[in-house]
């Protein structure tokens, strides 16, 4: 049996860094490397959503992770999302991930056509072909991707020594209780909505990754320490507590990693802004922002 021991715990999601003019900067991803090393954290989940994958090239990407593993040297579990609207970019970068040693390598299915589940497994399989050394982990995200991981699919991709688990975005919590019951001990399972980070975990989610905890990493590791330590209560409180920051963000003109990047902004963290499409922030966002600083301090104080 595997140790996966290096994929539990707190792995937040790897933002977006871009200069002035929006070109990818690696020394800003090199300074949220660094953030994330020095805020504890397990690992890191690099180009998936919150990394802004869909809007930049291949080229890019691999700046990106070249520049992540290099300053992170261990410190970090790393797992670079690799998948393209295409399988042979998505085996490249799959190649590129395992070259530079990164812990797993990990993949959302095809978008826009709705593939046959044994296509989408075709498509996984491949791309874990041209990693053969690297662990494998399957992104489910329903409501982005158009395509849900069954079990059907789910089993047949555990047919791949390489598939060691599962970052589950669906909303509902009982997914991950079956992703868990097919997978079982030899298998890792990730809470994906940041929403549900305490009841998914309470259900069997062993890691957890999500787009807003670079933002409040320490409300995220405590909420992780009541968990471990049989304390509910202040964990089901610090949830409430998150809930109501994500909910504050959200609330925002400007898209939700726009409003991330300007809060990191503000505690001295410039990774740039977001690429359109995505939408900056925009100068009436700035008071919701500032509750949304508030929120975070305020709930930081009282738990960290």
């Amino acid at each position: 049996m595997r140790n996966l021991e290096k994929y539990h715990g707190v792995i937040p999601a790897f933002y977006a860094c871009y200069d002035e003019e929006g070109k990818v900067s690696p020394e800003r991803v090199r300074q949220l490397t660094r953030y994330f090393i020095d805020a504890g954290v397990k690992g890191t989940y690099v180009c998936g959503s919150s990394g802004e994958c869909i809007y930049q090239s291949k080229e890019e990407r691999k700046l990106v992770l070249e520049n992540v593993v290099d300053e992170a040297k261990g410190r970090l579990t790393i797992i670079a999302h690799v998948a393209c609207n295409n399988t042979a970019d998505s085996m490249e970068l799959a190649a590129h991930a395992e070259k530079l040693g990164v812990d797993a390598i990990a993949s959302i299915p095809p978008i826009y056509f709705h593939l046959p589940e044994y296509g989408i497994a075709k498509y996984w399989n491949d791309i874990s072909s041209a990693a053969p050394n690297t662990d494998f982990i399957i992104y489910n995200i329903p409501q982005l991707a158009g395509v849900a991981l069954t079990p059907s699919l789910f089993k047949e991709m555990r047919k791949n020594p390489r598939v060691i688990g599962v970052k589950n975005s669906s909303m509902p919590v009982q997914d991950i209780q079956i992703f868990k019951a097919e997978g079982g001990d030899d298998c890792v399972i990730f809470n994906g909505p940041d929403e549900q980070f305490i009841s998914g975990r309470l259900i069997g989610a062993q890691g957890a990754i999500g787009g807003t905890y670079g933002v409040m990493p320490q409300l995220f590791l405590k909420a992780d320490a009541c968990l471990k330590d049989g304390d509910l209560e202040t964990a089901r409180n610090i949830q409430y507590d998150i809930d109501q920051i994500i909910y504050a963000m959200c609330a925002c003109k400007g898209n939700m990693y726009a409003v991330i990047k300007e809060l990191l902004r503000r505690n001295g963290l410039d990774i740039g802004s977001v690429r359109l499409p995505l939408t900056p922030v925009m100068p009436e966002d700035m008071s919701q922002i500032d509750t949304c600083e508030r929120l975070i301090k305020e709930a930081t104080n009282k738990y960290c």
